[in-house]
């Protein structure tokens, strides 16, 4: 498989994975973009692996995790922006994955990025592991700990179907 031909298939899968990361739509192309273009100058010892799409996601979630630890890159959240229309006119379901998408990102990185990839990403533990370099055991602990955190900000006592379910449908 050529470069070309990668990112065609895999670009917009990247995005996906990069905004759900980021939080933020532009952030994250960007970041797909730094990434595909180091993965480019890399790409034929890249090919060559068993898997280049863990590599390259891989690459993505070290990116994410590197340019949040940098100092300039965090931002202060304002608690609502006066320019934009009354949240009263969104239905019932969006507030309630907006709400629990800012539970999401209020998790420590690897706890989130775990979450991202299991739940979004749709990956299985050996998967995730691959992708952050550490073992399966700890891909559980960081899924524990993240949905008993979620668990006692809501509320609730059962696990969460998905994220991406509204939080009233489990």
């Amino acid at each position: 498989m050529t470069f070309e031909e990668y990112a065609y298939a895999r670009g917009p899968s990247l995005v996906r994975l990069a905004r759900l990361l980021t939080g933020d739509q532009h952030r994250a192309e960007d970041l797909v973009q730094d990434v595909l273009a180091r993965a480019y100058a890399r790409w034929r010892r890249i090919a060559r692996t068993e898997q280049p799409d863990l590599y390259v996601r891989r690459m993505l979630v070290n990116a994410h995790h590197s340019w949040w630890r940098r100092r300039s890159s965090h931002e202060v959240a304002v608690p609502a922006i006066a320019d934009t229309p009354s949240s009263t006119d969104a239905t019932a379901d969006l507030a309630e994955r907006d709400a629990l998408w800012r539970l999401v990102r209020a998790l420590p990185a690897r706890q989130r990025t775990v979450i991202v990839l299991r739940y979004y990403e749709d990956l299985d533990d050996t998967a995730i592991a691959g992708i952050l370099g550490c073992s399966t055991g700890t891909v559980r602990t960081h899924a524990k700990r993240a949905l008993t955190t979620l668990r006692a900000v809501t509320g609730s006592p059962a696990a969460p179907a998905s994220p991406t379910a509204p939080m009233g449908a489990r």
